[in-house]
């Protein structure tokens, strides 16, 4: 055990030593954001490639998965909240239902008739409990596309507010669709229902809001006051979302709610007035906390996929099939319905941005999350036997998928003018202060950062 944390220690290590010695080329000339490099350092280091990096020991059940990716969507989520501008969950309630309402349940179903169509032995129900993992958009890899010199320069700040809101929201509000379907395979459709709406929309949902928004208020006015007493200090100060983070992650989840929207809800509430994302809008750490998060799961992710899996003609999965799904799933699941609904969305104002936001889906931390707590309710006999089988190697390559077509979308863009002509095109540079700015620290003070106003 030693030597394998030595190893994991040395590998993700270089990792960043390699990132930061050439994070101002990949991130802001050539647009390459920090998950898309962790994946393929994870990929050339792990088995597939150097045999290096190895979690076998680790990842025998997907306890381990869970749990870390689960610490990732929270601070994330939490830091998404935090970002936002004020009271942001009052003035875009309505951008937010569309969002969450009936673009997750499109998202949903027919991803699921993606699966069902594309991977055969399943039944539609199965389908739609493995469609469930990549149904949220995921806020880590949503955090990273809106970040940077080019979203910066080139993306509305309405757009980023809405991308990071949806996402902060949308990766705890998966429940209700994987277990919806999973209560309907197990048991029939009136016990199904009764259990799914009072635990799962009454419990897990509506309470982990209640217990977010009370918590992020309560910790909201205690850091104030706190602060106004000269009790704090800065360290603690900035450190004080980080914890919040982690001790709702915990307490939540030791009850059985919905932990990952507690803390997308606090964060809102614990910044509600702007006052703490004002304090600390020029500060550096959550940046760094940022990418140091981004490169370790990605670098995990790339070194503990399945390549094997994703050929095996025993559960008919090839990678002809595997492809043809993750093709249609990213054009289907997502872009249909935004540019059918964008017009009832007032954070979206024009189809170009209606365009942007429809493709920038993204699926990576949160389906692996997803995938890692679904295992826990399937089982390799019964009704769930198929998916149980199958689940592993398709999450996994829609994450691949997914990382490598949204992470490349933008340096493939600036290859010609299209994304200055199309995507903003009255938007205006970076200041010229900060890009010519010699200082190292100053020039890298947005990298990987959540989108502030």
């Amino acid at each position: 055990m030693e030597d394998t944390v030595s190893v994991i220690a040395a590998t993700f290590g270089g990792l960043m030593l390699f990132y930061a010695l050439f994070s101002l080329l990949l991130k802001d000339r050539l647009y390459i954001s920090e998950p898309l490099v962790a994946l393929a350092g994870g990929i050339l280091l792990g088995p597939a490639c150097l045999d290096w990096l190895n979690f076998q020991e680790l990842t025998s059940t997907p306890d381990f998965t869970r749990e870390f990716t689960r610490i990732i969507i929270a601070i994330q989520v939490m830091a998404a909240g935090v970002s936002l501008p004020k009271a942001y969950l009052r003035t875009e309630l309505r951008s937010l239902l569309v969002l969450l309402l009936p673009v997750m349940i499109w998202m949903w179903l027919v991803s699921g008739l993606c699966v069902w169509w594309i991977i055969p032995n399943l039944g539609f129900l199965e389908a739609l409990v493995i469609a469930s993992c990549f149904t949220p958009t995921d806020p880590v890899l949503a955090s990273s596309i809106v970040q940077g010199r080019f979203a910066e320069t080139h993306v509305p700040e309405n757009i980023r507010h809405i991308l990071l809101a949806e996402s902060g929201a949308n990766d705890g509000l998966g429940y209700p669709f994987l277990f919806l379907a999973i209560y309907l395979v197990q048991m029939t459709i009136g016990p199904a229902l009764q259990k799914w709406t009072l635990f799962v929309l009454g419990y897990q949902i509506i309470f982990s809001v209640i217990i977010g928004f009370v918590v992020g208020y309560l910790a909201r006015k205690g850091l104030q006051f706190a602060e106004s007493r000269r009790l704090v200090n800065k360290e603690s100060f900035l450190l004080f979302s980080i914890s919040l983070a982690l001790f709702l992650m915990g307490t939540v989840a030791m009850i059985g709610s919905d932990d990952l929207l507690a803390c997308f809800i606090a964060g809102n509430a614990f910044t509600w007035d702007d006052w703490f994302r004002v304090e600390t809008k020029n500060s550096s750490f959550m940046e760094v906390i940022d990418l140091i998060l981004n490169l370790s799961i990605f670098g995990y992710i790339g070194a503990t996929i399945p390549w094997g899996s994703f050929i095996n003609s025993a559960i008919g999965l090839s990678f002809g099939n595997l492809l043809i799904l993750a093709i249609l799933v990213l054009s289907l699941r997502r872009l249909p319905i935004i540019m059918a609904c964008y017009r009832w969305v007032p954070a979206i104002n024009t189809w170009r941005e209606a365009l942007f936001v429809g493709w920038f889906g993204p699926m990576g931390v949160g389906a692996l999350f997803y995938y890692a707590e679904t295992m826990r309710h399937i089982s390799p006999q019964g009704r769930t036997a198929s998916a149980y089988l199958v689940i592993e190697p398709i999450i996994y390559f829609m994450v691949l998928s997914s990382v490598v077509v949204h992470g490349g979308t933008v340096p493939f863009f600036t290859l010609g003018s299209y994304a200055r002509r199309s995507l903003l095109p009255t938007f205006g540079t970076l200041a010229d202060d900060t890009k010519n700015d010699d200082n190292p620290v100053n020039r890298t003070s947005g990298y990987g950062s959540i989108a502030t106003s």
